[in-house]
């Protein structure tokens, strides 16, 4: 990488700055969402659509 310090402030290209990686708290929001979005469907399901 070609960081840089330019008076105590690092210094990074745009790309550099964007290559962040998401840790476990935006995968465990993913599946909790998906799994909330699930569970409302199938509670909507069953309250209008069973026969």
């Amino acid at each position: 990488m070609a960081t840089t310090r330019d008076q105590h402030q690092i210094i990074e290209t745009p790309t550099e700055a964007r290559q962040g990686e998401p840790g476990p708290s935006v995968a465990a929001l993913l599946a909790i969402s998906t799994g909330l979005a699930i569970l409302i469907l199938a509670v909507i399901w069953f309250v209008f659509f069973r026969t």
